[in-house]
């Protein structure tokens, strides 16, 4: 990502999101209030004018983006399916006992602004780059801010991320907690990566880790398609390129050896869509608390 600018990527995500408000089809897979909480946000924090928003929630912007998404097939309604897959995961977590939520990487996603209020008691924290954090944070103060929401702008390839929670007194160690990485691990290097599952793996004592990430090409990059070339250029030109990725049959052990046991139990069914897979791991040790609980995401 750009240093000092914000998100280009976490921007595009947000008014894709708007555009998919636009498609019937898709009103029984987004999560309910994302639309309007999204286009509130985008506009409050000046990441997006009232013009672009209205562009971006119209038909004629449905058919632009389908139209471009021969460049991902598929890529353009995964958005929706990936905001409510996360959505889910909260739930579910918070039934089996969860108290506290922590996404990295966390854009201009409202999820935290939207849960936050509908469940009091449960601590939500979001971090991201001081570029994208602070302008979100400008939204949410005027959209309302929530007691129960903390975020923390602060850029985890800078910092370590038990540092930055230690720091801020609303962190809970004790505290049973669902980590979130939306969209985010790709943009990082491979020893950023290990880093921050290893660093997960310490914040906090009882704890499950929601994820996406990119397949390994068998040309040993990241599998962005039948595009692929193209894609990765593109992401490269805009000064976001991809970094890391793995084949899903070395997750288990890359999870096993930063601390974390991957749990398929808690993924349900879901159909693959786009580029990106889901995945769920739980601290190695504690893989059956979960499976006790008896919550299936």
């Amino acid at each position: 990502m750009n240093n000092g600018h914000p998100s280009k990527t976490a921007r595009k995500v947000a008014l894709n999101i708007l555009t998919l408000g636009e498609k019937p089809e898709m009103s029984g897979v987004i999560p309910p209030g994302i639309i309007d909480a999204t286009e509130k946000l985008l506009v409050t924090s000046g990441a997006a004018g009232t013009t672009t928003v209205n562009l971006y929630r119209s038909p004629q912007m449905v058919w632009v983006c389908e139209a471009f998404d021969w460049m991902m097939p598929g890529q353009f309604e995964a958005f929706a399916h990936r905001k409510a897959f996360f959505d889910r995961q909260v739930r579910e977590s918070l039934t089996a006992g969860v108290v506290q939520v922590l996404t990295l990487g966390a854009g201009y996603d409202t999820m935290g602004w939207r849960l936050s209020y509908e469940f009091p008691n449960v601590t939500f924290f979001e971090i991201d780059h001081p570029a994208t954090a602070l302008l979100k944070a400008k939204g949410i103060e005027k959209m309302g801010p929530r007691p129960n929401l903390h975020l923390i702008a602060k850029e985890l390839r800078l910092h370590r991320l038990t540092d930055v929670l230690r720091d801020d007194q609303n962190w809970d160690e004790s505290a049973s907690t669902l980590i979130i990485a939306e969209g985010l691990l790709q943009y990082l290097s491979t020893q950023a990566v290990r880093e921050l599952f290893i660093q997960c793996a310490l914040i906090a004592e009882d704890s499950r880790f929601a994820f996406t990430y990119i397949p390994t090409h068998q040309d040993g990059r990241p599998d962005a398609g039948p595009r692929k070339e193209l894609i990765l250029w593109l992401l490269t030109k805009i000064g976001e390129p991809w970094r890391w990725s793995i084949r899903p049959d070395q997750l288990v052990p890359f999870l096993r050896a930063s601390g974390w046991a991957n749990a398929p139990e808690l993924l349900g069914k879901h159909t693959n869509r786009g580029v990106e897979l889901y995945a769920v791991a739980v601290k190695a040790g504690r893989t059956r608390c979960f499976q006790e609980r008896g919550v299936n995401a």
